[in-house]
């Protein structure tokens, strides 16, 4: 697809006017609140990837409602427990699962634990599946999760995810060597949308990579683009007819910009010019609202592909985010170079 959103240059000022429900914080507080009543470790079993150079460990948590969670945490291996690691907790794209624990090593090749969250009732679109089910409410919804719930926040599948993204950092620093201090939470699409709202609603993570978020200004995106998963609002709407104004308000708790405003760490993110799934304008007005609300100007940076749809950056990014963290000064302990010699 050709560039169809805003120019570049209207882009990097443009912003959204959305508004934002008058009890969000309240709303929020008190979900998070009655989560974190639960103990936030259920379980932590040794498992066996495979290989000799990762350790691995099947995590479950305690997610929304005290469900369980399920995760892979991984350390390099031969690294005490006693080496405090910085921790990236990382979050998944729409439609895909945990999978096998031996799939996702970058973080860990890097030096960093590693905690992979398994995205609730998904896991049946691509990767090698996932383990967690949704216990919420299924009212008659569209396809996929989106629409599940989404005349009422209470009861919306994103409620329940967003705060498995949340709880997800409180399991990370209860895991056996990492280092509280120093958790980033990262992810792309669905998983950039969850880090944001991890990075908003637990204001001390060390740092946020996000990589074109979903559910980010959402009035806009249904107006310019109807790609997956945005249709299967387009699709719910076009059979409840007299919804919209109940579904944009439910929205409206989810949205990532709001999750933006309220965030404190450093944040990279990156956006495609081309990619319809999460269009660049909406990708931006999180980015020029990150951090608003500290009324401090908070680190954040943007990387932009203009020749990529929603695989952005890739690998090329990948490789920008680890950079940038390096000059953030997270304590990563190096390889030597004489063991590596010999």
């Amino acid at each position: 697809m050709a560039q169809f959103d805003l120019p570049v240059d209207q882009l990097h000022g443009y912003r959204s006017t959305e508004k934002e429900p008058a009890d969000f914080n309240a709303r929020w507080d008190a979900t998070l609140s009655a989560a974190r009543r639960h103990p936030t470790l259920i379980s932590v079993d040794e498992a066996d990837n495979g290989l000799a150079g990762v350790d691995c460990w099947d995590v479950r948590f305690a997610g929304f409602d005290g469900d369980p969670v399920a995760a892979w945490f991984s350390r390099p291996a031969g690294v005490p427990a006693s080496v405090l690691l910085p921790v990236v907790v990382e979050y998944l794209g729409y439609g895909r699962g945990r999978g096998l624990p031996h799939e996702r090593l970058l973080w860990v090749a890097a030096g960093y634990a590693h905690l992979l969250v398994d995205s609730r009732g998904q896991g049946g679109l691509y990767g090698s599946g996932g383990d967690t089910p949704d216990t919420g409410p299924m009212s008659p919804s569209a396809p996929g999760v989106v629409t599940r719930g989404v005349l009422d926040h209470e009861q919306h599948y994103y409620r329940r995810l967003i705060t498995d993204a949340a709880r997800a950092v409180d399991a990370a620093r209860a895991l056996p060597g990492t280092a509280p201090s120093t958790v980033i939470v990262a992810g792309n699409s669905q998983g950039g949308l969850l880090s944001l709202a991890a990075a908003g609603l637990v204001p001390d993570v060390a740092a946020c990579l996000t990589s074109a978020p979903f559910l980010c200004h959402p009035e806009r995106a249904l107006r310019i683009t109807e790609a997956a998963p945005w249709n299967e609002l387009v699709q719910y709407l076009s059979v409840y007819r007299d919804a919209e104004a109940a579904v944009m308000r439910t929205l409206s708790y989810v949205d990532g910009v709001a999750f933006a405003r309220r965030a404190l760490a450093p944040a990279h993110f990156a956006t495609g010019l081309r990619d319809s799934v999460c269009p660049p304008s909406t990708i931006f007005a999180a980015f020029n609202a990150y951090g608003e609300n500290s009324g401090r100007d908070v680190p954040h940076r943007m990387e932009v592909y203009p020749f990529n749809h929603h695989e952005g950056g890739d690998a090329v990014n990948t490789r920008r985010q680890l950079d940038w963290l390096d000059t953030l000064g997270l304590p990563v302990p190096q390889p030597s170079l004489q063991r590596l010699n010999g």
